[in-house]
């Protein structure tokens, strides 16, 4: 890729990207390639770093929001989940939220991005219906992914605020894109397990979505109740 083509480099940008490339290809691993493929991790430009190989990089970059930003226009997933990783999410603003889920292309990518620095943002909840409500793929999936993360990791954020979202759930359970119907799962599987008043919910929800017409959301109320179910009979498994 030529680092001429990244739009809107800051000054002094362009040296600093071309070392983060530089250390980011060294680890490269073609052989890999295949292998992640069959998992459907894929994109093009992957370079076939490992998790592991990622996060090292990153913390040989350190944070370095500006950075992230001109990572992730190289549209290499492999740079972009580094991006997510030394991106300071507070310095985020709502037009490069919506940049990064727009430049999704790789289930990975999205989700290490709401994992790493998406979710950390002070910005973060209010984007999960608008994101929810897109219908290109990746964004969609953006939506879900980053509330099945939020479920898990917003400690403070009261039962209530999830329980307002089970609508969302609802409302794309008919879409049978792979990418998406797996994220809208697992949004709602993190519901239920994140606390034991909201497991009741989140089983009414998947047991009505198992009744639906739609295949899609059928397989997400099944598959949702196969791990929640067994939950009720345990006192304080949700908890």
């Amino acid at each position: 890729m030529n680092i001429s083509t990244v739009p809107g480099l800051a000054e002094g940008m362009s040296e600093r990207l071309a070392e983060a490339l530089q250390l980011i290809r060294a680890q490269a691993r073609p052989e890999a390639l295949q292998a992640l493929a069959r998992f459907a991790i894929g994109g093009e430009g992957r370079l076939g770093l490992s998790v592991p190989q990622m996060r090292d990089v990153a913390r040989q970059l350190g944070r370095d929001h500006e950075l992230a930003l001109a990572l992730w226009d190289t549209a290499i997933p492999d740079a972009q989940i580094v991006a997510g990783l030394i991106a300071e999410p507070a310095k985020l603003t709502l037009a490069q939220m919506d940049r990064w889920t727009q430049g999704m292309a790789a289930w990975d990518v999205c989700d290490q991005a709401c994992n790493n620095a998406l979710r950390k943002s002070p910005l973060a909840w209010a984007r999960i219906p608008v994101w929810a409500a897109s219908r290109e793929e990746f964004v969609r999936r953006a939506g879900y992914a980053l509330l099945a993360v939020m479920a898990v990791h917003d400690k403070k954020r009261p039962a209530a605020d999830f329980i307002a979202l089970l609508p969302l759930i609802e409302a794309a359970a008919d879409d049978e894109r792979n990418f998406v119907k797996k994220a809208v799962n697992w949004a709602l599987r993190q519901i239920g397990k994140r606390s034991d008043a909201l497991l009741p919910a989140a089983i009414a929800c998947a047991e009505r979505l198992r009744e639906r017409p739609e295949k899609s959301a059928r397989w997400i109320g099944a598959d949702a109740l196969r791990e929640l179910g067994p939950r009720v009979h345990r006192p304080g498994a949700g908890a």
